[in-house]
């Protein structure tokens, strides 16, 4: 369904608010976005990335193929607006939100076609999707993605047009 229950400007003023909030760090960076060499242990490789409008594409003739999307920001964001038929995990900077990823994940084939995304906040200062990347790579998980969200889920999803759900 596309989001039409909310307007976008009232939209954006949410997840602006909710994200300066209870999400982004006032401090630099955890990890560093794309294009930027870094050693640290929360940086998601940049070939491990994926745009918005690839996984819309790939969401929409996928078939059976389609990767599990798991949404590891907040739950505020989620339930105003997310990717159809993504799950919500928990936020990946917090440890019961990692413990809840692992748990979901741990059935699954190393190969599974997972996908991880926040949009909480721009893209180098999100605290969420990096230790959820590095999770599941320690986990050994060899087919992960990170869906790329320069500014926020609001500005790359949801202003492009590309179908939203709403609630849970």
């Amino acid at each position: 369904m596309h989001c039409s229950l909310i307007s976008r400007p009232a939209m954006y003023a949410t997840f602006g608010v909710v994200a300066l909030l209870l999400a982004c760090p006032q401090s630099p960076a955890q990890f560093p976005g794309p294009g930027v060499d870094s050693s640290s242990a929360y940086s998601v490789p940049q070939t491990q990335l994926l745009q918005a409008e690839t996984l819309n594409h790939l969401l929409q003739t996928a078939g059976n193929s389609k990767p599990l999307v798991l949404q590891v920001g907040s739950h505020v964001l989620f339930a105003q607006a997310h990717i159809p038929s993504s799950e919500y995990i928990g936020p990946g900077s917090q440890p019961e939100g990692l413990q809840q990823l692992q748990k979901r994940v741990a059935p699954l084939p190393k190969k599974k076609f997972i996908v991880l995304y926040c949009g909480c906040c721009p893209w180098n200062r999100c605290p969420n999707v990096g230790p959820a990347y590095k999770l599941l790579h320690d986990m050994s998980f060899t087919n992960v993605k990170v869906l790329y969200l320069a500014n926020n889920f609001g500005a790359d999803w949801v202003d492009k047009g590309y179908h939203v759900e709403q609630g849970r």
